[in-house]
């Protein structure tokens, strides 16, 4: 008897996103792997996975100290009878000024288990939302001898980003990562180091050819560019 499967298909949608030069000009475009960039939203995955990843930030070291914790109080403050008060055997309770905490915080881990799928499936349909609205972007960057951050920011003013920006770069492009570092509006990340949250906290999402290619190697998906009419694939790595 033959097996039902019940997977549930996924309908993807081709996006492209353009390729601007420095000057803001429009040069080409690139057609996005609908793997990646044309997932339907998942919005109560997306919470999740951004909760946790909020959370597993946390330093977790606020700490307070209990009765037994603080020091003094070792003598009773009065005698048991006769005071017309209630009865007290430390001044060290939580009820008194100076006294322990009841319940306070301790250090702890807030970091929350979540498994890899939804991980990556969650910056997935964090980068299709952006690239349906239209705010993926591929960047010729220049040959810069030297960094310049009033370069960097001419460059961001011609090619018309406004509000927050994730420029997702290499390594290698040292001159374009300290050019761009001291804007405080642009957020520089690598491909493999891409999140959920570093994708929905930013308004445009602004690759360079190298980090393009290298996103796809990295999730193991091609990327086709086109650029002034030709076409150039760009494989990505059969690893799981």
């Amino acid at each position: 008897m033959a097996q039902t499967t019940f997977a549930k298909q996924v309908e993807l949608q081709a996006r492209t996103a353009p390729i601007k030069s420095e000057a803001g000009a429009e040069i080409g475009s690139v057609d996005l792997n609908p793997e990646i960039y044309g997932r339907p939203l998942n919005i109560p995955l997306m919470h999740q996975v951004v909760v946790a990843q909020l959370a597993a930030a946390r330093a977790g070291t606020q700490s307070t100290k209990t009765r037994a914790e603080v020091s003094g109080g070792g003598a009773k403050p009065y005698r048991q009878k006769g005071t017309g008060r209630a009865r007290q055997g430390s001044t060290r309770a939580p009820h008194f000024s100076g006294g322990g905490v009841a319940l306070g915080p301790k250090p702890r881990s807030y970091a929350q288990h979540t498994p890899r799928k939804m991980i990556q499936q969650a910056l997935q349909c964090a980068l299709s939302d952006r690239a349906g609205a239209g705010m993926v972007t591929v960047l010729e960057v220049p040959a810069w001898e030297k960094p310049s951050t009033k370069a960097a920011t001419a460059l961001l003013e011609a090619c018309g980003f406004e509000g927050h920006v994730l420029l997702v770069c290499e390594p290698e492009d040292e001159n374009v990562i300290l050019s761009f570092r001291n804007v405080p509006e642009v957020v520089i990340a690598f491909p493999w180091h891409l999140s959920a949250y570093t994708v929905l906290v930013n308004d445009h999402i602004v690759f360079t050819r190298g980090a393009l290619e290298g996103q796809a190697e990295h999730q193991s998906t091609p990327v086709r560019l086109s650029v002034s009419g030709a076409d150039v694939a760009v494989e990505g790595s059969e690893e799981a």
